[in-house]
């Protein structure tokens, strides 16, 4: 190893132990349903979207909010692909993806598996590459994140009942949620792999 990457990696590690203390306040801050410092941003948006952020949510309401996220993240990313050849920085002129290899790139990054057929300097535009992959990536990894608060919470739930107390659907909730989590990360790479065996 070269001295300027060992710099750069002492630098690197650096970095990350000056912002573990940070970032990890403000996850234990978010998890704890504390108001981070943005929330006047935040409460601004959940107007505007029409959403009541006092009300919880039911396992159900996770399970379609996260479906048709993923759904419209699967889209876009089709899409973006399916007209390459029209978006600017495409210096190459890279013509669109072809439909077998854009869905499956969409269901791959989508289910944070990431799997590729292709060679993505050979294939896909900085355009693409900055507005379909970089971003799909990002979301896919924030939704598995959303996944994860929600099966904190409902354990939170869980041991939140007493014995004593009447049953109130706690159990059922958590199955539920844990069916839920296992459920969206099989169900997105199933379909990658039937895609893959049908062509």
């Amino acid at each position: 190893m070269t001295s300027h990457a060992s710099l750069l990696l002492a630098a690197f590690l650096l970095l990350l132990f000056v912002m573990s203390w940070p970032l990890g306040r403000l996850l234990a801050r978010v998890s704890d349903q504390q108001r981070p410092l943005w929330s006047v941003i935040e409460r601004l948006f959940y107007r505007l979207a029409g959403v009541d952020s006092a009300s919880g949510m039911t396992w159900s309401s996770y399970a379609l909010a996260l479906l048709l996220f993923n759904t419209a993240g699967a889209l876009v990313l089709y899409l973006l692909q399916r007209v390459q050849h029209l978006l600017p920085f495409n210096p190459q002129a890279f013509p669109a993806v072809s439909p077998d290899s854009a869905f499956n790139t969409a269901v791959s990054f989508v289910a944070n598996t990431n799997w590729q057929s292709y060679a993505g300097e050979a294939t896909m535009s900085y355009s693409l590459q900055m507005l379909g992959s970089t971003v799909q990536n990002f979301l896919s990894a924030a939704t598995g994140c959303a996944v994860a608060f929600a099966l904190i919470r409902a354990f939170a739930a869980r041991s939140s009942v007493t014995y004593d107390s009447p049953k109130n659907g706690a159990d059922d909730q958590i199955v539920r949620v844990r069916y839920l989590a296992f459920w969206a990360s099989r169900e997105s790479m199933c379909c990658a792999q039937i895609w893959r065996l049908m062509h």
